[in-house]
């Protein structure tokens, strides 16, 4: 898997992150306050191979979709980061429909 495509993720990107994990610590998640940038984990066929690797991690940029077709654009539609894709996730139990809302515009304005 490693080498085909990074994987864009949902919580937000701090060059430090590492750093501030506590020895045990789980779930290494920070809730996004902004929708730039966001993790994109792993490495790709864009990459140099020592990037090749899960714990690779890189900030997203708002330039990965500036020729984004669809109007409005979609804060998902990556156009021009042909080295990125998306981690699936499924929760254990179906969220509330305002959990599923709360988790789909986390990190920018509500419309």
């Amino acid at each position: 898997m490693h080498g085909n495509v990074m994987e864009w993720c949902l919580d937000q990107y701090k060059p430090n992150a590492y750093e501030t994990y506590t020895a045990g610590q789980v779930n290494p998640w920070i809730t996004p306050t902004d929708l730039y940038p966001r993790v994109a984990r792993g490495g790709s066929w864009y990459d140099d191979p020592d990037a090749l690797r899960s714990a690779n991690r890189e900030a997203s940029d708002k330039n990965w979709k500036r020729t984004d077709p669809q109007l409005p654009q979609s804060i998902w539609y990556h156009t021009d980061a042909q080295w990125l894709g998306f981690r699936l996730v499924r929760p254990l139990e179906i969220p509330t429909p305002e959990e599923m809302y709360e988790a789909w515009f986390i990190g920018r304005e509500k419309k």
